[in-house]
């Protein structure tokens, strides 16, 4: 018996072009499932959709999506839909960290850039796939939070504020389709070593990795493996949940 098996299914990651969005997309087709590679990015999500189908029989392709525009979001379930006739894992992971400074030298732009894609994003997204989920019942949403939406990091107020929001949106919508075979959770990375690093300081990073106990950083790979069984028929009787994936960091 296989378990974690997608074979039939189809996934959706968004913002899949780079990091830990393409680990996830590798590691869902490699169990089976045609994934569409969702990003604004649209050449890099094609050139991943490539290397992705070359490797597992044709099981992936590009989707142009910005997750900030709802009509965008609604037009990518649209087309993956005419592709495949399915949409069974949504996977929100598309996030920006946003400018490293203090709230004192924040402005409202880099407030509200950070919101609309971190925050905006998942809603929009969600949104846009549910009704197709809940007319199957059935569907897995595994929304990508950190552990800073925990215990919040400095000079990370709004990314901080925008996961914790996350967080809390994957239990209320855990709760409002319970009943409807769609199963919804969150993963919280501590940091994990991917380009949105290169928008932080190195203070901050060495902030992060101080502490976790396992004093490393993170690889995508592995929260790619921790989203493969929260987006798997196995996970049955997990919803509304936060689960960390941190070195140990967070221990509640």
């Amino acid at each position: 018996m296989a378990y974690f098996d997608l074979s039939g299914q189809t996934a959706v990651v968004t913002g899949a072009a780079t990091g830990i969005g393409e680990a996830i997309a590798r590691r869902l087709a490699g169990a089976g499932a045609t994934v569409a590679v969702a990003d604004i990015h649209f050449e890099g999500a094609e050139r991943v959709a490539a290397s992705i189908a070359a490797e597992h029989d044709g099981r992936a392709f590009a989707v142009a999506l910005d997750v900030t525009d709802p009509a965008s979001a609604n037009a990518a379930v649209a087309a993956v839909l005419a592709r495949t006739g399915r949409i069974d894992i949504w996977v929100n992971n598309a996030g920006i960290a946003g400018k490293a400074a203090p709230l004192w030298e924040q402005t409202d732009e880099d407030w509200h850039r950070v919101m609309r894609v971190n925050l905006d994003g998942v809603f929009y997204c969600s949104r846009a796939v549910i009704t197709h989920m809940r007319e199957r019942k059935y569907g897995r949403i595994v929304n990508i939070a950190s552990i800073a939406g925990k215990e919040g990091n400095p000079n990370m107020t709004a990314y901080s504020a925008s996961k914790a929001a996350v967080i809390a949106f994957t239990k209320s919508l855990a709760k409002e389709v319970a009943l409807d075979g769609i199963c919804v959770n969150s993963v919280a990375p501590a940091v994990v070593r991917t380009q949105i690093l290169e928008q932080l300081t190195p203070e901050q990073i060495d902030y992060m990795t101080q502490r976790i106990p396992m004093r490393r950083t993170g690889t995508p790979e592995e929260i790619a493996a921790v989203v493969h069984y929260l987006a798997s028929p196995d996970c049955s009787f997990v919803t509304g949940q936060c689960h960390d994936a941190s070195g140990g960091r967070a221990t509640y």
